[in-house]
This record gives structure tokens, sequence and C-alpha cells, in this order.
């Protein structure tokens, strides 16, 4: 009976999530139709390759030949402005197929971008991403397609090698991030989803992290349902930092209902939680190195056990030093040794001495005779 229910209770919201076109559209980031429901309902979205991952820098593979990425007329400005949108789940911009990447192992097109941040400023959550567990308050993804092989974004989309998405992670600061005022500056305009606004277009690398050369590389997919197992990811390494007003912006206008709804939602935590890697492999254009080895007590730690250590070795080697000083033949023995005697002035002497001893010895003795010579 139990699994019964639960079949007739996946339908109903399978229903709930097709539109008259048979497609399926309507998912939510919590609730009914949240993250944890979306593989019932978008196959792809329970794969063996799902976007986004936490990327374990120890883990990583260093790829010597990767080479920087290189946005192409990114700041072409062209003579209309973009288009700005509320979708419901993000804020989104249109970008003109004139701009692509090189760097990658096809020509890819753009064709929009958009973020991803949580509830605000004191939370450093809001990423989707992650690097040795270290989330950031915001992402952006600038998407493209690939233009060599398919023939259009729907078309790609499906595919192996199909998309190639840039992801950047952004960290809230005190200095303002004009670059991205280009696009939070008109939230006001696309409060609600479904609203969209014309805005002046900009230089689109701006928004990009000033290197970039170093970044992590994986075969991942489409971090929102259908979740197309579909995408070349490229994840930089430095991040690009905004204001606490501005991301306090970005995570408070927006709202995820239309305008006519009775209770509007804010739209606000609108990232996918990190997915298993499994058998992947996550490449790495440079040799990384750690942040932060240690803690920040940890340092003071070995610091002051490190000049401890180093006292403590000077005053051994002084005593050490002390003591050899104070006991060394060179310091003793120049005071207990008896003077040198003239030996020069004394042999006559020596000698007249030997001769009274010689003779005082034994007087009875009778003198040897003195010799006979032969004849």
């Amino acid at each position: 009976m139990d699994t019964d229910w639960k079949r007739v209770s996946v339908f109903l919201l399978f229903l709930k999530c097709v539109d008259c076109t048979g497609t399926a559209t309507e998912w939510t980031y919590a609730g009914t139709v949240g993250q944890s429901e979306w593989a019932k309902i978008f196959p792809d979205c329970g794969g063996s390759s799902q976007s986004p991952i936490n990327v374990d820098t120890s883990r990583t593979l260093h790829d010597p030949t990767l080479p920087p990425i290189q946005p192409l007329a990114y700041n072409k400005l062209g003579n209309k402005p973009f288009t700005l949108s509320n979708s419901g789940h993000t804020v989104h911009m249109t970008l003109p197929q004139w701009m692509g990447l090189s760097g990658l192992p096809w020509h890819y097109s753009a064709v929009q971008l958009h973020l991803h941040w949580g509830k605000g400023v004191g939370v450093a959550t809001g990423s989707e991403h992650t690097i040795n567990g270290r989330s950031s308050s915001a992402e952006l993804h600038v998407v493209h397609y690939n233009a060599e092989l398919y023939g259009n974004m729907s078309e790609a989309k499906t595919q192996g090698n199909g998309l190639a998405v840039l992801g950047v992670l952004i960290e809230a600061c005190d200095e303002v991030n004009q670059a991205y005022n280009s696009i939070l500056n008109y939230l006001g305009h696309i409060r609600y989803a479904g609203q969209k606004v014309s805005i002046p277009a900009f230089d689109v690398r701006s928004l990009l992290p000033d290197d970039l050369s170093e970044y992590f590389r994986y075969n991942g997919s489409l971090t929102t349902p259908p979740c197309y197992q579909s995408v070349l990811w490229t994840l930089f390494n430095e991040r690009v930092k905004i204001s606490h007003s501005q991301l306090m912006k970005l995570s408070s206008v927006l709202y995820s209902s239309k305008a006519d709804t009775a209770e509007v939602s804010a739209l606000q935590d609108n990232y996918r939680t990190t997915q298993p890697l499994n058998n992947r492999t996550v490449l790495s254009s440079f040799i990384h190195v750690s942040d932060q080895i240690y803690t920040a007590g940890e340092i003071a730690a070995i610091v002051i056990g490190c000049l401890c250590g180093c006292v403590g070795l000077t005053v051994i080697i002084l005593f050490i030093v002390k003591t050899i000083r104070s006991t060394s033949s060179w310091d003793v023995l120049p005071s207990i040794r008896p003077a040198p005697q003239p030996r020069t002035k004394d042999v006559g002497k020596e000698v007249k001495e030997d001769m009274v001893l010689k003779t005082t010895s034994d007087p009875e003795k009778p003198e040897d005779p003195a010799p006979q010579t032969e004849s």
C-alpha cells in the first residue's frame, strides 16, 4: 500500500511540473519540487556526472598543457542593449553570439550569464562550487554552446561536449565593484519573475577575474533541471570581490514569484548543493598552493615554540662555552707551571757538585793504581 501511494505521489508531482507543451518546467530549490526531488522528475539530475562539485585540491591533476582562457569580443558592445530578466530562479542576461571563448577544444559561442547567491551579508554561502569545502557568497556562470558541432543552444545542451560554462566565485568585501553595478543597479526593474529590462551594453570581461590562467577543469552538468550532463566546466581559482552592499542588493531585491501572486517569496538561496565526484578527474592548470595550511592559533603556537627553542638553545650553547673556558688548559696551566730555569750559567756548578759528591761519598776506599805501560 505504501509503495502504491509513493508511486501516485510521484506521478502527481510530475503532472504538477509539466506544462501544456509536455515539457517539465516548474521546479524550486526547496519544498515539494525542491532539489531533493529533482531526480524523480528530471532523470539526468540523478546522473553520475552532476554539478556543482567540491574541488579537493589535493586530488586534482595538474595539466601543464591547459592554456589560459581567452574571451573573444567580450568587450565588443555592439549597437543593441543587453536584456536583463528575472527567471524566477536567477537574474539572467542574454549575450550576443559574437562573444565566445578560445583556449578550449572547440569554439564556443556565448549564450547567457546568470548568478547564484545565498541570503546576504554575514553568511559565506551562496556559491554552488566549493574549493576544499570552502564556499563563497555568490557565483557567476557564463554559458556557451559548441558552435563547431551544433547549430544552437537547444541542440547542444543535450549532447556531449555541447556546452562550456565559466564559473566565477564571488566574495563580499568593503570595496564596490563597479563592473557588477552594470547589472545590480537595474535589479529594481525586474523584482518579480518574468520581468525584463534593457540595460546599456558593457564590457563582460570586467566581470571575470584578472587572472584567467589558473582554473580547474572537469566534465559535469547544468546545475539546474533538467541537469543535462553536457558541460565542460572551467572554475577559476581567483575570486572576484563585490561590496557588502552590492551583495545585500542581490539577495534582497528580487522575488521568485510573479507580481500578481498573493504571497511573494524572496529569491534567495538559489544554489544547488555539491554533488558526488564519483570517478571523475578534476584537472588543474596550475600547481595549487594551499591558502592556509595551519590555523591562526597553530601558527602562533609554532612561532612561540620556535622562539622559546631558540632562546633555550642559546642558553645551552653559552653554558657549554663558559664551562669549556673555565676548565681549559690554556687558562690553568700557565698559572701552575714553574718558570723556566737558565741552564748555561749553572753547568759549571753542577759539575763541581758532582765531583764533590764523588770524592766524599767513599773516603776510605783507596785510590786506583796508576795504569802500567806495556814494554
